[in-house]
């Protein structure tokens, strides 16, 4: 395995804070998929799993915190008496919403930006202060931007089997009066999601170079390489590190396990490749940033509540979101009473001026703003800034049939595969999905009979 930057992970990786092992990017994984937690168990660490202690979470918009509606998918409402309960939308946005009631059934032909498939049934304003925050927490992206097939499919199929859309985020709901299920919603490791990486690593048997950066994959075919790949008739070859002192490694099968625009650059030279190179280079990516800071607990007037909060981009702040770490993960308090830890993310699509600057002054920025919505005194007693450059792939509009163009080029070319994020999920039980698919594939090649 080779692996571009100095260490293994990408976006999983820990580090301490104010003492306490916190999460620098991702930190919670959903328990209900099953890839993720199967993974963690066959690496040895499912006795470290710990699920969140709440997943109560709200929304500061209009200088107030609103609890987040629970019976609500991605933001839209199963029940509109919940949804007013909130004060989350004016009374003219809650009248529009109630709207949804009475239009006639929208009809929709292929894919549309989920403010498309929510507005028009919801009203704006819904779309603004409940759905755009939800999406932007998870993609840092936009809604009017983001596919509606891609990101929320459930939803999009649903609206087109119910006349509402309210009746169809609640066919994806659990009744009402249903028990609520045993099984933790988010789970994470008790030294964090950061630790998996790792122990994968050792436990693959596999050998792994860090530092090992592909700059150009070649198709190779019998008697291109000396000695090589004669007795199967062909494989790839790459070319690893600066170019003033290449490495050439042949391989019999390749799997590119890299964002989009990388895996675009690698293909775009490959004969055969070139639609599946062109589909890669339309994803574009986000870039945000996460502010952990760590404050005596005796800095909040009021004790930390839920499990953190969500910030509308209508609104104009620099926080998007805000997990309170210490209270949605209570295993992070034993051993450290004293500290409550939060974790402020910063950026969405189109905001990279903000992150230009510097670790300090996002730091001030994030404070700031946890400052006037929770009433924090003092300065923190620590503070990280892990920023993930292009972390995100945007799912925009006609997402699903680049992807069906990547694969289908991708076929054509035996012993390679792709998977990431960039493909069917950016969350980490989908990322692991999407590894398996490649690894079969590649595997289904090397086993053919044509191939002993």
């Amino acid at each position: 395995m080779l692996e571009g930057s100095p260490r293994l992970g990408g976006k999983l990786a820990v580090s301490e804070v104010a003492g306490i092992s916190v999460d620098a990017g991702a930190e919670a994984l959903l328990a209900r998929r099953p890839e993720g937690t199967d993974l963690i168990s066959a690496v040895g660490l499912a006795g470290q799993l710990v699920p969140a202690g709440t997943t109560a979470a709200a929304i500061w918009t209009r200088g107030s915190l609103h609890p987040l509606p629970r019976r609500q998918f991605m933001g839209v409402p199963a029940d509109l008496g919940e949804l007013a309960s909130s004060g989350i939308l004016s009374p003219a946005g809650l009248a529009r919403a109630r709207d949804d009631l009475s239009l006639p059934p929208s009809p929709r032909d292929g894919d549309v930006p989920v403010a498309t498939l929510v507005g028009e049934r919801l009203g704006q304003e819904l779309v603004d202060r409940l759905v755009d925050p939800l999406l932007g927490g998870v993609y840092a992206g936009r809604s009017g931007e983001l596919s509606a097939e891609a990101t929320v499919p459930a939803l999009a199929q649903a609206a087109q089997q119910h006349p509402t859309l309210t009746e169809a985020a609640a066919s994806l709901l659990p009744a009402p009066d249903a028990a609520r299920p045993a099984r933790p919603v988010f789970t994470t490791l008790a030294g964090g999601l950061g630790t998996l990486p790792p122990a994968v690593a050792a436990a693959s048997g596999a050998t792994v170079r860090t530092r090992a950066m592909t700059r150009e994959l070649t198709r190779t075919v019998k008697g291109d390489i000396e000695g090589g790949m004669g007795r199967w008739g062909g494989g790839w070859r790459l070319t690893i590190g600066p170019t003033r002192a290449p490495e050439y490694l042949d391989a019999d099968a390749v799997i590119l396990a890299v964002p989009a625009q990388p895996a675009s650059r690698l293909l775009a030279g490959v004969p055969g490749a070139e639609p599946a190179a062109a589909a890669l280079g339309e994803i574009e990516y986000a870039s945000m940033a996460i502010v952990t800071l760590a404050f005596p607990r005796e800095s909040f007037p009021h004790p930390l509540q839920g499990s953190g909060y969500l910030v509308p981009a209508v609104d104009g702040r620099a926080v998007k979101a805000v997990t309170f770490s210490t209270v949605k993960w209570p295993h992070l308090r034993p051993g450290h009473a004293g500290l409550d830890v939060v974790r402020c993310s910063v950026g969405r699509v189109g905001e990279e001026g903000l992150l230009q600057r510097d670790d300090a002054e996002l730091a001030r920025l994030a404070a700031a703003d946890l400052a006037e919505v929770t009433g924090v005194r003092g300065i923190p007693a620590d503070a990280r800034v892990s920023r993930w450059g292009g972390g995100l792939p945007q799912y925009t509009v006609g997402h699903l049939g680049r992807v069906a163009r990547i694969r289908a080029g991708v076929a054509g070319l035996p012993g390679l595969a792709v998977c990431g994020a960039a493909y069917d999920g950016i969350g980490i039980p989908a990322c692991i999905a999407s590894a398996r698919l490649a690894a079969d594939r590649v595997l289904e090649f090397l086993a053919a009979p044509a191939r002993r």
